[in-house]
């Protein structure tokens, strides 16, 4: 009898049951599919927390033809990235992204599903202070600019506030501002995720809290 085929919503499920189980919950965001670059590219999940940590899933079904935008993407943005792959992608993963990406293999034992880590990930040596405020809405930036003392000139294109956000704040200040925002901003939904049996849930991004297994030295 052949091994049924593992789907990306079974690996998904399985993977954000293992962020709930394995940790206790405190003041840490999980979200379904956050676009990237103005929506560029979609990271599977993403965990926010003392860090902005992404999850990407290569089940049996998918191709790796996406992958190398993927690579550069997610690698401007993320301070940590995880692959979580089929065997049938394995070894080809290694050569395929970043020495400071992990990769964890999704293997099926018993008629369960499991993880077995290969490579634990590293922290993103190359951020993209410009890359990572595109994650904040326009009027989020006009308020962190306002915050900071400015009062003239707020008027111009989200491309021009960006940038004066991005001269204003150091990598490490402009992190920290990022993952405050998006654990505090109010009337976001993330998008259903879908559970083994069909069935899906949803969760409210400013409510639903989950645990990454990544240090948190700059919780906010």
């Amino acid at each position: 009898m052949s091994t049924p085929t593992m789907r990306d919503r079974d690996i998904r499920s399985h993977l954000m049951t293992e962020l709930r189980s394995n940790h206790d919950l405190g003041d840490t965001l999980l979200i379904d599919e956050l676009g990237l670059c103005q929506g560029n590219a979609r990271i599977d999940i993403a965990v926010v927390n003392g860090t902005l940590s992404g999850y990407e899933i290569k089940s049996e079904a998918d191709t790796l033809y996406r992958l190398p935008h993927q690579v550069s993407v997610y690698s401007k943005i993320l301070d940590y990235v995880t692959i979580v792959v089929s065997r049938p992608h394995l070894k080809k993963i290694a050569d395929a992204v970043p020495e400071w990406w992990g990769i964890t293999e999704a293997v099926s034992e018993k008629g369960q599903l499991a993880f077995h880590e290969v490579r634990l990930a590293l922290s993103n040596p190359s951020i993209d202070p410009f890359s990572l405020v595109q994650l904040l809405w326009r009027d989020e930036v006009l308020a962190i600019l306002t915050d900071l003392g400015f009062t003239k000139g707020l008027s111009g294109k989200r491309e021009l506030l960006w940038k004066k956000l991005v001269e204003a704040q150091t990598l490490e200040e402009l992190k920290c501002r990022v993952r405050q925002t998006l654990k505090l901003r109010e009337g976001w939904r993330v998008d259903p995720l879908q559970t083994s049996n069909g069935d899906s849930f949803q969760f409210d991004a400013k409510s639903s809290h989950f645990l990454d297994s990544r240090p948190e030295p700059h919780k906010q």
